[in-house]
């Protein structure tokens, strides 16, 4: 059946037209109804037996907006979630990098401190060679003296020179061909000394109390050693007179 013609009905807006339509085809129903054999004649047809559709497309269009919200949601959600997961992996990448660093620090100092320990010992066993080596060069190059006079005089004139004791070898050679001949077992039992139960002996005839008291350190004790002799005497002359070269007689 052909809708009626309404004045201005090309303006009206879609919904207007579905309204005005459902209006139409109602009444169109109502006719129907009252012409058809057996009909309902007291029949009456409300508002609420008319097509609704402008609610359904309300009703539609509210879904839609509803999903779209949701999908907005679920989108930032995922989004803020993706950056979470992006900023742990950052975090544990850089956790992960400072321990690398943190232990190849450590394994270098480690390094470092092994290294130096090393040296030490490398350094502590090189000395250790050298002083050995001095002491052995010192072996091999000490100095040797003949077994005789000259040899005894020239051996105790260094060491007094260490000690710093005066004297000569003239000075010496000549005190001791006074005292003894050179005979470093000689030995004075007639002044006295020798009265007094303390004779002179050696190449200088020292009596045991002095050549107690002026030894000098590096010689033998035994007081007729030529060396240690002649050093405790000059020793003594040094103290008494200056030097053994200012003794000329019984001293």
């Amino acid at each position: 059946m052909p809708l009626p013609s309404i004045p201005g009905y090309n303006r009206l807006t879609k919904t207007h037209k579905y309204s005005a339509a459902g209006i139409a085809a109602a009444g169109a129903a109502a006719i129907a109804i009252a012409v058809v054999p057996g009909g309902d004649a007291g029949a009456k047809t409300t508002a609420q037996d008319l097509p609704n559709k402008p609610v359904a497309l309300t009703s539609q269009k509210a879904d839609s907006q509803a999903h779209h919200e949701a999908l907005v949601k679920q989108s930032a959600l995922a989004a803020e979630q993706a950056k979470e997961e992006a900023a742990a992996k950052k975090k544990a990448a850089e956790e992960a990098a400072a321990k690398k660093a943190a232990e190849e620090a450590a394994a270098k100092k480690a390094a470092e401190v092994k290294a130096a320990k090393e040296r030490a010992v490398q350094q502590a066993a090189n000395r250790s060679t050298a002083r050995i080596e001095t002491v052995a060069a010192a072996k091999d190059t000490k100095k040797t003296y003949p077994n005789n006079l000259d040899g005894w005089i020239r051996e105790s004139l260094d060491i007094m020179k260490q000690k710093g004791i005066p004297g000569s070898y003239n000075g010496i050679y000549r005190n001791i061909i006074r005292e003894s001949g050179g005979n470093p077992r000689a030995i004075n039992l007639w002044d006295i000394n020798a009265r007094n139960g303390v004779p002179s002996k050696g190449l200088l005839q020292v009596i045991a109390p002095t050549f107690k008291q002026y030894h000098v350190e590096g010689t033998s004790w035994d007081l007729y050693d030529p060396v240690a002799n002649i050093t405790a005497a000059c020793n003594y002359a040094a103290a008494r007179y200056g030097s053994m070269d200012n003794v000329n007689g019984p001293y």
